[in-house]
């Protein structure tokens, strides 16, 4: 039963993210029936301030001799370029090894992964450094594309608020929906939002100023509603259609037709948050033969229906 959750705080600590544990683990619900939880914020140097990213300090009470018996070993965000603490690391080993929980938020998983617990296991972090922790640890398995995987005893979470999530699912499986829900209640968040939805991101245009590239993705954002076929592309780039594919995926980094396809995505999450619009004029208008064709590429890109994500984050309606 998960009754002692240990925070281990490293310079800069990331605010949020140690907020999340916080608030998710730190502060006294028995009024309404919620377990409290042995909560210690732990460091190398017990007693010193760390710095905040925002500037602010917090004096850790605890050392980390006191994760040696906690229930949950919890890793908010922090640096993920840096000289990992090796005593950091070995008490994330040593929680590992006598079956206790490690939880990780957004870059927090760089930790853990520097602690070898996630060769050859997937794991997510923040979708702006998945490249980067692919990279840094090639035996990871790194998936940017879900809120949080958990792996056995490790879970580790995607950027932020998808810490959020991790907690209370790990709450939910130790404590049951209710407690769970009433956690959840009073942070005014959603109860439960599945591991395996996709991180609603915004893929950014790529910079791509050379060959005439930069216009040819102008275009093809400015109509997407058209049949747009990758042989006028090759076309307006003066390339043929092999070298223009070719090309394209070395400075985009995927294929015309799928990046047509995320933009289209893209617009219909928009019009779907701003608009009121059937789904058959969204799917129209974004350049999709049928609201079927549309459903089916936006729950591939984004993990849910058009009409779950309108529901969840329309604003026409209200």
């Amino acid at each position: 039963m998960l009754r002692s959750v240990a925070a281990v705080l490293q310079e800069p600590v990331a605010a949020f993210e140690y907020g999340v544990i916080c608030e998710v683990f730190g502060v006294d619900r028995t009024d309404e029936g919620v377990p409290r939880f042995d909560f210690r914020v732990c460091a190398v140097n017990p007693g010193a301030p760390l710095n905040f990213t925002t500037g602010a300090q917090i004096i850790p009470q605890f050392g980390l001799d006191a994760c040696a018996d906690a229930d949950l070993i919890a890793i908010p965000a922090g640096q993920v370029r840096a000289d990992f603490n090796e005593e950091v690391l070995e008490v994330l080993r040593a929680a590992d090894a006598r079956g206790a929980y490690i939880l990780s938020v957004c870059t927090g998983s760089f930790v853990v992964a520097a602690a070898g617990l996630l060769d050859g296991l997937s794991a997510s972090t923040h979708w702006r450094y998945g490249k980067e922790m692919s990279e840094l640890f090639p035996h990871v398995q790194v998936n940017t594309d879900v809120l949080y995987v958990e792996e056995g005893n490790i879970i580790t979470s995607a950027g932020t608020a998808a810490g959020i999530d991790a907690s209370l699912h790990l709450v939910r499986k130790e404590h049951g929906p209710t407690i769970a829900n009433k956690i959840a209640r009073r942070m005014v968040v959603p109860p439960q939002r599945e591991g395996g939805q996709r991180q609603f991101v915004k893929a950014p245009v790529p910079v791509c100023d050379t060959d005439g590239f930069g216009e040819v993705l102008g275009w093809m954002l400015q109509n997407l509603s058209a049949d747009i076929a990758i042989a006028d592309l090759a076309t307006r780039a003066h390339m043929s259609s092999r070298t223009f594919a070719r090309r394209f995926a070395d400075e985009v980094g995927t294929s015309p037709l799928r990046w047509l396809t995320e933009q289209r995505v893209l617009a219909a999450q928009s019009l779907l948050e701003t608009t009121d619009l059937g789904i058959e004029e969204v799917a129209r208008q974004v350049g999709f033969s049928s609201a079927t064709l549309l459903r089916h590429h936006f729950a591939a890109i984004v993990g849910i229906t058009p009409t779950a994500f309108r529901t969840r984050f329309g604003t026409a309606a209200s």
